[in-house]
């Protein structure tokens, strides 16, 4: 029987070993997953206690047309409810808890700003339009700022924007252009955020743990603490197969071999390598000297073969793809209380809150309590993050990556004024994060830089998650690493079910005019 071996255990392989049981007859004891960390999951973490401090690097956001990942995920059933589906469960959860969100933008006065009006002149509302209607070619190497001018950059759009997604004015014209196309239908409703789909949990307990229990009842073999190092490519032939993987573990090499009809898929790169974290009292220390196996097994075959992309657009540039994001666990209800009466939303339901002036730009968000599948009802637990870490506080002043768990949270409390802030900074753990890698997949590329799924002349080789290429659809999403997943089973297996279209409301009139006035919002 045909094996099929996985490089890492993120959402990307994890989707593919559920598409090649699903739709592709593979029993899952013929499918392995190389996994060089010692826990399953790869960007979609979460982990913690409520006396050592919850911990989650990033939150992910969903919304109607993620049809490749609720296809998937409607095929798995829910850790709470089996009788539900994850896709159920997600859908449930948005009825009863959308966001609406009151306080979508705060100025420097700690006061909450009118972000209905998306505070565009007419030359914003042009390039704009002209930026969305430029052949995706013609933006090869170029950032935001070569198509904006800087009056943009100071919009109640682009601040809402660029902290919903994460997005730099340094970053690829590309990918704005295709964010901009591909969620157009949610302009309408930007500033109450209410088109943005929430999983019930944090991801890793909402879509990890309910993935791996059905991969592993059906056989699905992941081994931890394994490193790919290399593939060795079939000699003397034009075609582009894998004959064998060069893995280390526990500090020995070894070779796996790849026979006739076996499959290899491959996450190349990753978002969160080299993360780190800190603590109440620390701050946590960036180091990127160790270079993880995805980055370095890129390299390693892109030096091989033309075609196989360009690690180094995306992993060389540290400065320009770097943030911090930062987890709070306490037992005391008054920051909740306080934030509930400042957003007049209830927590779960208020969306993101960015302090548009701050020197980081830092966007905070209280979750659904529990957010952890385990959390006790006494415990509460929020999130934010800092797109600008080299940059000094407004307050605490030294950049933010330098700083404690308890200044950055201080930093919070100073933008929001509270009185109580003594209170909550002693009763809060602050786990502060440092990921140089997170916005690698927005950074300036050109056409080829990233790699397509199946590389030109491939016989058994795939490339799956953030840095494979799928035209039109968007990076740092779920959707995009699910779907790169989906084409690689239907393309490598030739079958005849393939990922649905990328969905355009570009192309839907009613969609258009309903973007066009909220462009004209006053």
């Amino acid at each position: 029987m045909a094996k099929a071996y996985l490089v890492g255990s993120g959402i990307a392989a994890l989707s593919a070993a559920a598409f090649l049981i699903r739709d592709g007859g593979f029993a899952g004891s013929d499918i392995v997953l190389l996994e060089e960390q010692e826990r399953e999951g790869g960007s979609l973490d979460a982990a913690g206690s409520p006396e050592t401090g919850y911990t989650m690097r990033g939150g992910r956001m969903f919304e109607v047309h993620f049809d490749c990942t609720y296809d998937l995920l409607g095929s798995i059933p829910s850790l709470d409810d089996p009788s539900k589906s994850v896709t159920e469960d997600t859908f449930a959860f948005h009825e009863d808890f959308a966001w609406d969100d009151h306080a979508r933008l705060v100025d420097a006065t700690g006061k909450v700003v009118d972000a209905h009006s998306m505070g565009f002149s007419e030359r914003d509302r042009l390039e704009l339009v002209k930026c969305v209607a430029t052949p995706e070619r013609e933006l090869d190497g170029k950032r935001i700022t070569d198509c904006f001018s800087e009056g943009f950059f100071r919009t109640n759009f682009w601040w809402m924007w660029c902290t919903t997604f994460a997005f730099e004015p340094w970053h690829s014209a590309i990918e704005f252009r295709r964010y901009l196309n591909r969620f157009v239908h949610l302009f309408k409703t930007f500033d109450t955020m209410s088109g943005i789909y929430r999983t019930r949990f944090n991801q890793y307990d909402s879509i990890v743990r309910p993935l791996l229990k059905w991969l592993t009842e059906q056989g699905v073999s992941i081994q931890l603490g394994t490193r790919v190092t290399d593939l060795a490519f079939a000699k003397g032939r034009d075609e582009l197969t894998v004959t064998a993987i060069a893995v280390t573990r526990a500090g020995h090499s070894e070779e796996i071999p790849v026979g006739p009809g076996d499959l290899v898929m491959v996450t190349n790169g990753s978002m969160t390598a080299d993360s780190t974290l800190g603590s109440t009292g620390t701050a946590p220390v960036l180091d990127t000297s160790g270079s993880s196996g995805s980055w370095k097994l890129w390299e390693t075959l892109a030096a091989k073969r033309p075609g196989l992309g360009n690690p180094k657009v995306f992993e060389s540039s540290v400065t320009d793809s770097c943030w911090g994001s930062f987890t709070v666990t306490t037992k005391d209800p008054t920051f909740f209380k306080l934030m509930e009466d400042f957003s007049h939303s209830e927590a779960g339901k208020g969306g993101l809150i960015t302090f548009k002036d701050s020197n980081w730009l830092l966007t905070i968000v209280l979750n659904h309590q529990p957010h952890f599948r385990e959390q006790p009802a006494d415990t509460f637990v929020w999130w934010g993050y800092g797109l600008f870490p080299d940059k000094e506080g407004d307050f605490v002043k030294k950049p933010m990556r330098q700083c404690t768990g308890r200044e950055i949270l201080d930093e919070v409390l100073c933008h929001l004024r509270f009185e109580q802030a003594p209170q909550i900074l002693d009763t809060s753990i602050v786990i502060p994060a440092l990921m140089p890698y997170i916005t690698s997949q927005f950074l300036v590329r050109s056409h080829g830089d990233r790699p397509p799924v199946i590389p030109e002349k491939s016989t058994n080789l795939a490339f799956i998650g953030q840095y494979a290429e799928v035209p039109d659809d968007v990076v740092f999403t779920v959707e995009y690493s699910v779907r790169t997943a989906w084409t690689a089973v239907a393309q490598l297996l030739g079958l005849e079910r393939q990922p649905p279209p990328v969905y355009k409301g570009q192309h839907n009139p009613k969609v258009l005019i309903e973007a066009l006035e909220t462009l004209h919002r006053h």
